[in-house]
């Protein structure tokens, strides 16, 4: 089968397109042909770690899983013997966030793992940029009160984690103050913003408002700007972990006084999360948000793309044409 390898850590050039071997499914695996799948910032960072506890879960000195990807959508073209929520011809989507293996036309999975079968109403295309956004977003707000209708600020709100919060903190009932960039400022109202802040023009950390949650899913601010934007008992969530790995450190220790804090939630990818996006998706609740499609072959262009930091939404890859 056709895959983007990279054997060792760098810049994009380092993915290459090769022949590998077909993978084979196991008792309980099924074997999925994919069709689409994602590049995103997760990628990017593993191809060049810039963290050290990056380096100790992908290796050290080179990466333990030479083809990345997380996202995939795609049809079963094989079932293991012991397999029963699944069968040859189901038309599939969810993630392989800890293995990766998804930039590649085929992977085997566990059919206890993340995925599910897709909604009936999208495309391959939608359906493969759906999960790795709505997943890191659904994480970050598991510890959100939404009966209490908090108002929350998302930063980043035009990216695929931005776009993904945006229309979940909605629709779990919070108000929502969004922050992007002129361009994309209709889209984030769009997917149902109550107020959106163009960086371009106004610094949202002056204001003058105050919120109970900053949701800083792009990872361009800091607890420390973010702070007197907060209400006395506010959380800062970031997607990322900060300047000198920070918000770690400041989700350990400021919950140990009463006032404002750091929350660092660590994700964790499940069956019902991604059976949960089906059902939004379906019912009309939650879309995909695509800025552009690339085929395989030029994932190295999309990876540049990428790591602009100017894409709107996801960036897919079209592993069949």
């Amino acid at each position: 089968m056709k895959a983007s390898v990279n054997t060792i850590y760098g810049e994009p050039e380092v993915l290459q397109i090769k022949q590998v071997p077909k993978p084979v499914p196991t008792a309980n695996q099924v074997l999925i042909k994919i069709h689409a799948t994602t590049v995103n910032r997760t990628d990017c960072g593993f191809r060049k770690p810039e963290y050290l506890l990056v380096r100790l879960i992908s290796g050290l000195f080179k990466p333990k899983h030479t083809i990345l990807g997380s996202e995939l959508a795609g049809e079963i073209e094989e079932v293991g013997a012991n397999v029963q929520s699944f069968k040859v011809g189901d038309k599939v989507f969810g993630l392989s966030t800890f293995v990766f293996g998804t930039h590649a036309e085929y992977i085997c999975m566990d059919e206890k793992k993340a995925i599910a079968l897709m909604p009936n109403n999208i495309s391959y295309n939608q359906a493969a940029a759906i999960c790795d956004g709505a997943f890191l977003a659904y994480a970050n707000i598991q510890k959100i009160d939404f009966n209490k209708s908090p108002q929350i600020l998302v930063n980043g709100a035009s990216g695929s984690i931005g776009t993904a919060t945006v229309q979940l903190v909605k629709h779990f009932g919070a108000e929502v103050t969004a922050v992007c960039n002129t361009k994309t400022v209709e889209l984030i109202k769009s997917l149902g913003a109550d107020h959106v802040y163009d960086y371009l023009k106004e610094d949202f950390t002056q204001n003058g408002k105050k919120y109970d949650f900053v949701l800083d899913v792009v990872g361009k601010s800091s607890f420390f700007k973010c702070k007197k934007i907060l209400k006395p008992k506010g959380i800062y969530i970031s997607s990322e972990l900060g300047y000198l790995s920070q918000n770690i450190y400041l989700a350990l220790f400021t919950p140990l006084f009463m006032g404002k804090k750091v929350l660092f939630p660590i994700p964790k990818d499940k069956k019902k999360d991604i059976e949960l996006f089906k059902e939004l998706i379906e019912t009309g609740k939650y879309k995909a948000v695509i800025d552009k499609i690339y085929p395989l072959d030029q994932i190295v262009e999309a990876t540049k793309y990428v790591e602009t930091g100017e894409k709107t939404g996801n960036v897919v890859i079209q592993i069949i044409q």
